[in-house]
């Protein structure tokens, strides 16, 4: 009987220790957002109408690891390269380091440091279709201590099943 009570409570215990682990890796990733570059009106010239540059929008963001850039364009008529500082100063289109054409693009940040981007077509970045997105380093340390807290619940979990069975 004991043995019963025992066994029901590590059962428990393994549950709980369960559901805590998945609740923490729902909040570590529910905190990457998706901007959409160029919101309605997406990747495209901008108009004399709207004076905000793709930069000044950008500006205002806190763009972190994790967080993911969609560019909305036709796809027959634009496109979007991702480019070193050097060839988006220069809207130099010849040898980007990532080019997609597909019409929707989604570039999701896997470091920090600057990322530049231009249209495909010359002419467009001339007219400004360019961004600049700053990604900001992690300084939380909240992916450590996540992976700590999961790498010590694990040896836990392994020992307790042990016990168990």
């Amino acid at each position: 009987m004991a043995k019963t009570i025992l066994r029901s409570n590590h059962h428990l215990t393994v549950c709980c220790v369960l559901g805590l682990f998945s609740l923490l890796m729902l909040i570590q990733k529910g905190g990457a957002f998706e901007y959409t570059v160029g919101g309605t009106n997406g990747w495209t010239v901008p108009s004399n109408q709207n004076p905000v540059s793709y930069n000044q929008w950008a500006e205002k963001k806190r763009f972190q690891i994790g967080d993911t850039l969609v560019f909305d364009y036709p796809a027959k008529k634009d496109s979007v390269l991702q480019v070193t500082k050097e060839d988006y100063d220069n809207c130099n289109t010849e040898r980007p380091v990532k080019n997609s054409d597909d019409g929707h693009t989604a570039f999701k940040f896997k470091q920090s440091g600057p990322f530049y981007f231009i249209s495909g077509v010359k002419d467009n970045c001339l007219k400004n279709e360019k961004l600049v997105v700053v990604v900001m380093a992690d300084r939380s340390g909240a992916s450590s201590i996540v992976m700590s807290f999961i790498a010590s619940t694990a040896a836990f979990l392994g020992s307790s099943l042990l016990f168990i069975f």
